[in-house]
């Protein structure tokens, strides 16, 4: 059966948001609930934290006077696009003004305001997020995305083409969607779409596109969609990465940065640019990446010394990657998990004290100390490493 409303939402019977749906005659339906946290609460996916929008009737100008008069902390965001922040305690929502389309050149809209929420709903790009609720949970439903969602079918509103060319990004977002809420099925109408658009994706920015990706990595299956974005020319990955990321889903895996290191390591730099990705997660990706070749060649204690934490989602790494049994993997996970990893506790003013001079020679000397610690697996005392240097 299709529900008619939502049920037991948290984020629905919080005071901060009824207090906003209140203040801006959410129950005559002039605001409304809609796009993600609609979407997902119909579909049992609600996230901790999850992204509160509104759409409203009233114009960004009329939407901050009315916050200021409830005592609501409003705060002109996006107020060239209609679009104003309001916060109530820990309670942030965007509320924006519905809008109809009345220019698109592919990365952005020129748009005029209206309060038609058929227009609004039309111009939104796939069914699922079409979705609209009221103060008291009604569902509002004019595209039939309800039915959609719950079938598991991610559909462009519309002509899939047309709504493509308003925004390339939404060949990015097809295949997220479809990750996340379609199992991995495919509209063929859609696909079709994505496949006549791939090479004119050129002008959208890669910050955008990066952070579509970074979402889609972080599902929890990904690897049949990542392997049909490469055939289709929208991202390149290594030979053998699809299968890897198929075995790495298989043991449970659904790290974003892991998944960067299975896609290829070599790689990894024209991504980071590609994508815009940060350095923290591009350095990140590469530590995995570099633990899993330690890993490949027995170093463990090594790849725990240098690594750390990464060296786990390093294993991850080699395993799906080789191919390795189960039995393997449980194994090295084992010898893992036993390691009692610790600094080195020798350093330069050990061998200072010990008449040694600062130079080469000192460095040299402890990379020999701190090879003989590692192979040890971080076992030796401190006068047992300074008496292989000092007799």
């Amino acid at each position: 059966m299709i529900p008619d409303r939502i049920e037991n939402a948290e984020w629905l019977e919080r005071a901060e948001v009824q207090a906003i749906f209140a203040a801006l005659d959410g129950a005559d339906g002039r605001t409304r609930a809609v796009g993600g946290v609609v979407r997902d609460s119909l579909a049992g996916m609600t996230r901790n934290h999850a992204d509160i929008d509104m759409a409203t009737e009233f114009l960004p100008t009329t939407v901050m006077q009315r916050a200021k008069a409830a005592g609501i902390s409003a705060y002109p965001t996006g107020i060239e696009h209609g679009t104003v922040t309001l916060r109530v305690n820990d309670t942030v929502v965007e509320v924006t003004t519905l809008r109809e389309d009345v220019e698109t050149d592919g990365r952005r809209a020129i748009v005029r305001f209206g309060t038609n929420w058929q227009a609004d709903a039309e111009r939104r790009d796939f069914t699922i997020n079409a979705l609209y609720c009221l103060a008291d949970g009604t569902i509002v439903d004019p595209i039939g995305g309800v039915g959609d969602l719950l079938g598991g079918r991610i559909r462009f509103i519309g002509d899939a083409r047309q709504r493509i060319a308003e925004d390339g990004l939404r060949v990015y977002r097809f295949f997220r969607f479809s990750a996340s809420h379609g199992g991995e099925i495919y509209d063929a109408d859609g696909l079709a779409a994505c496949s006549a658009a791939a090479d004119e994706l050129d002008h959208i920015s890669r910050e955008r596109v990066g952070a579509e990706m970074m979402r889609m990595l972080a599902l929890p299956r990904v690897a049949k969609t990542i392997g049909v974005m490469d055939r289709l020319g929208l991202i390149r990955v290594a030979p053998g990465a699809a299968e890897a990321l198929v075995r790495y889903e298989v043991l449970g895996g659904r790290s974003a940065t892991t998944r960067l290191a299975l896609l290829g390591r070599e790689s990894l730099d024209i991504r980071q640019a590609d994508w815009r990705l940060s350095k923290a997660i591009a350095v990140k990706a590469e530590r995995v990446a570099e633990a899993a070749d330690l890993l490949r060649v027995g170093d463990v204690a090594w790849a725990a010394y240098r690594y750390g934490e990464d060296a786990v989602e390093g294993l991850a790494v080699v395993a799906a990657s080789d191919g390795w049994p189960r039995e393997r993997l449980a194994e090295v996970a084992r010898e893992l998990g036993r390691l009692r990893v610790a600094p080195l506790p020798v350093d330069g003013s050990d061998l200072a004290a010990r008449g040694m001079r600062p130079g080469p020679e000192m460095g040299t000397a402890l990379r020999l100390l701190e090879r003989a610690w590692v192979d040890s697996e971080f076992t030796l005392q401190k006068d047992e490493l300074l008496s292989r240097l000092f007799h």
